[in-house]
């Protein structure tokens, strides 16, 4: 099933509309909205709802077994660690920080009205904070059209929570490299990618803690991997993900998924994100194989042409043979 169906269709008819309408294209965007325009624009925005997934991803989510998403989280107040919110208190946890950056949108500006472009752009950041939530993460903050995510908390395990943030960003990376790029193009706009960062701190290296003054604050991590991970992002390939080191150690068969950012650009300097030769810290980044972890999934299976396709897990139970007697016994010479 394409699980990002509704929202690709939301773009699809945001540039559609923009087609048929009176607006100047290009960079003023100036020409007051017609009364249609504005219903056809209020109509679109509204597809996607605010307070629930689209169908196609709530039904995938539901079946899959994958998170029920939290609605009322608050930016820059991860549950786990609101309670510091405009206090002097401070804690240590392990947390998975996560930067998602949409490249190139502003040459959506030269083909669209700013108002196709607010359509487009902002039901990206919906489609990317659905995928973090139903994979169990929780939005920091939303930076343009890209987010900073945490994996991870009190109540989950370090390596389940590397597997959830890998998935989530795996899965969001093949939505934009294949279903929106190839859209996008088909309307002449050009060099639309994704890069994306990743890494883990542990307790010892993150220290949580209310980042400003009363109200005009958040709670936020205080650590070098948080950093890491947004620096590492810049590193990324078109579509690539760039892990840190502590990430590669917890995923199980990671040799198979992870390779230096030095074998790809062919710099020995881009080996390490991080260096501390006085202390001997040397801490390397790494290429992550998105597709080939995502093509090892159950829920994931390749068409005749090599395209990936989510489908949904088959139960066992629906392949008891008690579930089929009602049918067979319609055609009961053929029913033992």
């Amino acid at each position: 099933m394409n699980i990002y169906l509704d929202y690709f269709n939301v773009i699809k008819e945001a540039v559609q509309a923009d087609q048929r309408s009176s607006l100047s294209k290009g960079l003023s965007g100036a020409r007051p909205l017609n009364e249609s325009y504005k219903a056809t624009f209020s109509s679109i925005k509204n597809k996607i709802s605010d307070k629930e997934l689209a169908p196609s991803m709530r039904k995938y989510s539901e079946i899959s077994g994958l998170s029920r998403p939290n609605y009322n989280q608050t930016l820059g107040l991860h549950p786990d660690f609101g309670h510091l919110k405009a206090t002097n208190t401070t804690e240590e946890h392990y947390i998975i920080s996560c930067f998602v950056d949409i490249v190139g949108s502003t040459n959506l500006f030269k083909k669209f009205s700013k108002e196709t472009v607010f359509l487009i752009t902002n039901t990206l950041v919906k489609a990317n904070i659905h995928t973090a939530l139903i994979h169990g993460g929780y939005i920091q903050r939303i930076q343009g059209d890209g987010l900073f995510v945490y994996f991870g908390g009190k109540n989950i395990s370090k390596e389940k929570a590397v597997k959830d943030a890998l998935l989530s960003l795996s899965t969001y990376s093949y939505f934009v490299q294949n279903d929106l790029k190839d859209y996008l193009l088909s309307q002449g706009v050009e060099n639309i990618s994704i890069r994306s960062g990743i890494d883990i701190g542990e307790a010892e290296d993150v220290l949580w803690g209310s980042c400003g003054i009363e109200n005009i604050s958040e709670v936020t991590t205080c650590s070098l991997h948080t950093s890491l991970a947004s620096k590492m992002q810049s590193y990324a390939s078109r579509f690539g993900i760039v892990a840190g080191d502590h990430i590669k150690d917890l995923l199980p068969k990671s040799e198979e998924y992870f390779s230096v950012v030095s074998k790809r650009t062919g710099n020995e300097n881009d080996r390490y994100i991080f260096k501390n030769p006085e202390e001997g810290f040397y801490y390397t980044q790494h290429d992550f194989n998105w597709e080939k972890f995502l093509k090892e999934q159950p829920h994931v299976t390749l068409d005749q042409n090599g395209k990936l396709n989510f489908r949904l897990p088959v139960s066992n139970t629906i392949l008891n043979p008690l579930h089929l007697q009602p049918i067979a016994e319609l055609s009961k010479p053929y029913f033992n």
